[in-house]
């Protein structure tokens, strides 16, 4: 969902910025694209970008850990288990939310039960303007495919389910929506 925000931002107008780990999809025209590889660089990235932002969607779905320790070297395989320490990832939504001040700031569920109420948990905990709500498992929707069917919960109880459509054009709306939340006239 993320490059067909950004392309739905730029064809209006909107100096857009994209934060992005490797992937095969193009970067729309006119898009500034900063390219990172691990979580940490995007929590980077973000925060470095984020004070002259005047909106930020996160759609990223972005690991919740990390290893402890990487290994420099191949890992031999010795015929005994092997065990990897997690240790948590920063939760870059929820450090936005503390520290937004005039930017609109919009995140992405990607659920795989109780869609609207994890959904809506979520929006409070990571005080965002707007969170889009995405049940990963519906056919059609979600990681890989072409279309998506979303909600879009608000602070203020209003919600917008929006049907089964091309990726782009959930963008389009979003960022319809997105400008209202802005005071902009939507195109």
């Amino acid at each position: 969902m993320g490059y067909a925000i950004a392309q739905a931002f730029r064809e209006a107008g909107a100096e857009t910025t994209l934060v992005s780990a490797p992937t095969e999809l193009p970067v729309p025209y006119g898009v500034k694209r900063i390219s990172v590889m691990t979580a940490l660089e995007m929590h980077d990235a973000v925060l470095e970008e984020f004070p002259q932002m005047d909106v930020v969607v996160k759609a990223a779905a972005v690991a919740d850990y990390r290893p402890k320790e990487n290994a420099t070297q191949k890992i031999k395989k010795q015929g005994t288990s092997l065990w990897v320490e997690l240790v948590p990832n920063p939760d870059i939504l929820a450090g936005l939310g503390k520290i937004k001040t005039k930017q609109i700031l919009v995140g992405f569920a990607a659920e795989t039960e109780n869609l609207i109420n994890n959904a809506q948990d979520k929006m409070r905990r990571k005080n965002v303007d707007m969170l889009v709500a995405n049940d990963v498992t519906r056919q059609g929707s979600g990681f890989g495919s072409l279309t998506n069917s979303v909600s879009l919960l608000f602070p203020n109880g209003r919600r917008i389910d929006l049907p089964q459509m091309n990726k782009l054009e959930v963008a389009r709306y979003l960022r319809n929506e997105i400008a209202g939340l802005l005071g902009v006239t939507k195109e």
